[in-house]
């Protein structure tokens, strides 16, 4: 009978641990996988964008491509949601330490209400303009990027 008492002494309080432990292991686990996916679509979301500008810089620095009075607007294809959570971003632009002066634009994502930020650089040519007062918000209606070319063939972005 000794053997009994003995081995709840021993289990009781390895049982009341595992009770208590188990749903905040599985908690923390739970929240690092989520915050890592928000995190990797979100990087997503940014690459795709960049990438869109980047595109969008290349055909409009053509020669070919006449310079107009009205900015040319791509509307968003972008998610308007990531897990559930509204986005914003914003651009800012700095001269590369190449020969040709290009451009790179830091594109920063943000989640709402959960703070992820992820920052995608996209290097571009010497002949842009970056509006840093405009801000991408995804849920927006009118969410876009917009290009100006002025006459002296210099493109001016910014988020519509």
């Amino acid at each position: 009978m000794a053997h009994v008492a003995i081995e709840a002494v021993i289990m009781i309080p390895l049982l009341m641990a595992q009770i208590l432990l188990f749903p905040l292991v599985a908690n923390t686990m739970t929240t690092y996988w989520q915050n890592a996916s928000r995190e990797i679509t979100l990087q997503e979301v940014a690459s795709q964008m960049g990438s869109t500008i980047q595109q969008l810089y290349l055909y409009l620095d053509r020669m070919e491509v006449s310079t107009g009075p009205e900015p040319i607007t791509y509307a968003s294809t972008f998610p308007t949601t990531i897990a559930s959570h509204n986005y914003t971003a914003r651009g800012s632009l700095r001269t590369s330490m190449d020969l040709n002066s290009s451009k790179i634009l830091l594109l920063t994502l943000t989640l709402q209400d959960v703070g992820n930020t992820v920052t995608v650089q996209v290097s571009l040519g010497p002949n842009v303009l970056w509006n840093e007062e405009s801000i991408f918000y995804s849920y927006s209606p009118n969410a876009s990027i917009k290009v100006q070319k002025k006459t002296d063939r210099t493109l001016e972005f910014s988020f519509g």
